[in-house]
């Protein structure tokens, strides 16, 4: 497993896609804004088979990359799975992480199509335990049934990524000691303000979902946008932002071994 090390409070974008093709242009720029903002690695996660190389080769020019492997919870696709599982076992000392991946039961409503979902994500959540590697999971509007999942499994180093359930369902997930990672939309979304509100800091990474879930949902999200959460955190908590950053700081540590 890829173990990096971090400048004491200097941030980690805990989940983003810089591998989108709309950073094709300009990806460099995008990495000199965020290191300037104080962000100095970003977990790259992947959607597709093409993704996770691409993944390994944006890390190889840019260092502050950080690159997982996974397969998006809408692609139903059992041999792709299994070509990323061969992937992830091959390069698995390169990896930061396992993900994206998960359930979505927002865009898969057919309960056929849902069993083939938990059935590549429990793969993917077995591979996780076997070879000791964080689970970076997306759970739109599934949040109960993936937490139930990671904890029959008995699941340890999981982040969930842009979580959208109420902050009672995440509960389970916090005693396990699972974290969350917070997306600069937080500012417009009162969910997420109200999930900050009852996690303890100790649970809390930050994201950005690059290029989505920005401050304003027209405009391109970027890593830079990552202190628009942290800031956000700390307003509702009523803590300094130093305290905040210390503690995501010590939570990356931790979890992703940075």
């Amino acid at each position: 497993m890829r173990v990096i090390n971090l400048p004491y409070r200097m941030l980690t974008d805990a989940h983003a896609h810089i591998n989108d093709p709309v950073f094709d242009d300009d990806r460099s720029e995008v990495l000199k804004r965020a290191y300037d903002a104080g962000i100095t690695s970003i977990i790259a996660v992947s959607e597709t088979l093409a993704d996770c190389h691409k993944n390994l080769e944006l890390s190889n020019i840019h260092p502050e990359i950080c690159p997982a492997a996974g397969l998006y919870p809408t692609i139903l696709d059992l041999e792709q799975a299994e070509a990323i599982e061969e992937f992830i076992r091959l390069n698995c000392q390169k990896l930061i992480a396992i993900g994206e991946v998960g359930l979505d039961f927002w865009k898969i409503q057919d309960e056929a199509e849902r069993e083939l979902q938990r059935e590549i994500f429990h793969r993917f959540i077995t591979l996780s335990i076997e070879l000791n590697i964080p689970l970076n999971i997306h759970s739109r509007s599934a949040g109960r049934h993936t937490i139930n999942m990671l904890l029959k499994a008995d699941a340890k180093r999981v982040l969930l990524h842009a979580f959208d359930a109420k902050a009672s369902t995440a509960m389970p997930a916090v005693e396990a000691g699972y974290y969350f990672s917070i997306p600069p939309s937080i500012i417009r979304s009162r969910q997420k303000q109200k999930l900050v509100k009852q996690l303890p800091l100790s649970n809390i990474l930050l994201e950005t979902d690059s290029p989505v879930l920005g401050p304003d949902p027209s405009q391109r999200n970027e890593p830079a946008n990552l202190t628009i959460s942290l800031k956000t955190i700390a307003e509702l908590k009523g803590i300094s932002e130093t305290e905040v950053k210390e503690a995501v700081t010590d939570n990356c540590k931790k979890l992703f071994l940075i």
